[in-house]
């Protein structure tokens, strides 16, 4: 999962790629790069780590311009080598830097056929490199000659181009030089993005990003989700141009979105992240009703941060105190996304601490959003024990992860997802916890939904193992041996090896 953002400015942008990068730091803490369209010259600073390790005085001060794109990037299976920081560029035709979130599902055919057919080379592991070739070789006819409405039209063939030879998911920003600020969203609508805009005295300026919560931020007005397969253009006359494609499907966003990755005070495709998380909580708390109508329940706790909005809701319909149990170290990266499970296992202790009067001689609920591998699950468990609680049960958002996300979410092999071929009863005995209580797929489904009847569905490949798009022959039994824990950690010795 990466976080994108482009400005079409009438000022300087470089500041403001700044901020809305650290607002979406959340979706990516691995590496972080900016590029800016200055009188025709793209100027670029990228590398690895947070948006303040990697953004220092001197390279703010040298990305000039009044349009650019920001890109924080989650790391994914065989893509965590610096070169591979975002935007990425290709000087034909134009000039053409683009960010991405999401994975293409078919990209070493691609790379092959990039290569082969169009002269093409890719250079690194990174699916957002092909996307980039794709979308470049897919202009370089359109873009002769054209001027004026033509213009968009060329632009938008060739996003269609791009739509008919990738699959997955995928959101872009790209700066095109000569012709202005572009953003795409897949058929599907898989990967979010959000259009802004606001007035200004030079004249409006627009944003695009992952998240609405920049838009708030940074002052500018909501115009609209992208949809399904839709692009927008902002030329560099200040022109906005929108597009649907024929090539759109029926809109399925991601349900993981609103489980864990978004941040609660956003809005994905027209769906409060905050409203659905509480409808979580009600629908848990429906079901404990339902399943353990005389639970001994004494206390509940979420596990911080994703799981407090969930957690309100259901203390208030069990009648059953919420506590802040467990107190987070902010300064700790997201465990889920932590390379190593021996890395993840150690920053569960650094990142968490109990209170131990709320534990003790207690039967204690813990909330969470999810549980992954169980590693997490497992040891706040343990820590639940140590501080005293007589009884340790585990309630989740989601229902049980089974399935590899391949749609930029760089979830672990299937064969390390502790849900995956067991029962409810076998993963408790695994993490540990005296009762498990999984939220069920269609309830999660209808809270996340709520009242929206403009969405088809979601994909929810991660819990069904239903894809929305085409996979390649072969491909999740090659995704299994590529996000092993055991192939990433050689891939990193190699890499360091090799300097």
């Amino acid at each position: 999962m990466c976080g994108i953002v482009g400005i079409f400015g009438r000022s300087p942008v470089a500041a403001r790629l700044y901020d809305a990068m650290t607002i979406l730091q959340h979706r990516g803490q691995d590496a972080a790069g900016m590029t800016t369209l200055d009188q025709g010259r793209m100027r670029s600073a990228r590398g690895i780590g947070l948006v303040r390790d990697v953004f220092g005085e001197a390279s703010m001060s040298g990305l000039t311009g009044e349009i650019g794109i920001g890109h924080v990037r989650y790391p994914t299976a065989g893509c965590d080598r610096p070169d591979e920081a975002q935007p990425m560029y290709v000087n034909s035709p134009l000039g053409i830097s683009l960010g991405h979130n999401g994975n293409l599902t078919n990209s070493e055919r691609l790379s092959a056929e990039l290569f082969a057919e169009d002269h093409r080379h890719i250079n690194t592991e990174s699916d957002s490199e092909v996307l980039l070739n794709c979308l470049a070789h897919e202009l370089a006819r359109p873009l002769v000659g054209a001027s004026g409405p033509g213009l968009a039209r060329a632009v938008f063939d060739a996003v269609d181009g791009v739509h008919r030879r990738c699959r997955g998911g995928y959101a872009a920003v790209a700066v095109i030089a000569g012709v202005g600020l572009l953003a795409f969203r897949d058929p599907h609508g898989i990967r979010p993005a959000v259009l802004g805009r606001r007035e200004t005295e030079e004249g409006e300026e627009y944003i695009v990003a992952s998240e609405s919560v920049v838009l708030d931020i940074l002052g500018f007005e909501l115009v609209s989700d992208l949809a399904a397969g839709e692009s927008i253009l902002v030329t560099m006359d200040g022109q906005l141009h929108r597009r649907v494609s024929t090539l759109a499907m029926p809109h399925t966003p991601c349900l993981f979105e609103y489980v864990y990755f978004a941040r609660p005070d956003s809005m994905i495709d027209d769906l409060s992240v905050y409203k659905a998380r509480l409808r979580m909580g009600e629908a848990l708390a429906e079901k404990i009703l339902r399943d353990w109508p005389d639970h001994d329940i004494d206390v509940i706790i979420p596990v911080p941060d994703t799981s407090r909005t969930a957690c309100l809701p259901l203390s208030h319909r069990l009648g059953v105190k919420y506590r802040e149990g467990l107190m987070k170290n902010r300064y700790i990266g997201r465990t889920f996304i932590m390379p190593g499970q021996e890395e993840r296992a150690r920053s569960v202790r650094r990142k968490l601490n109990t209170i131990p009067l709320e534990f003790r001689n207690k039967n204690v609920l813990l909330v969470d959003d999810s549980i992954v591998r169980g590693t997490t699950s497992k040891q706040i468990i343990q820590m639940a024990r140590e501080a005293g609680a007589k009884k340790v049960y585990l309630v989740s958002a989601s229902p049980p992860v089974r399935y590899p996300n391949v749609y930029g979410i760089d979830m672990p092999a299937a064969s390390e997802l502790i849900a995956s071929g067991r029962s409810e009863e076998e993963v408790a005995r695994l993490i540990g916890a005296d009762r498990l209580i999984y939220q069920d797929l269609d309830a999660l489904v209808d809270a996340v939904m709520g009242k929206n009847e403009k969405l088809a569905g979601f994909d929810t490949s991660c819990f069904s193992g239903e894809y929305v798009t085409e996979l390649e022959p072969g491909y999740l039994e090659a995704l299994e041996q590529k996000r092993s824990d055991v192939n990433r950690q050689a891939r990193r010795q190699g890499s360091g090896n090799n300097g």
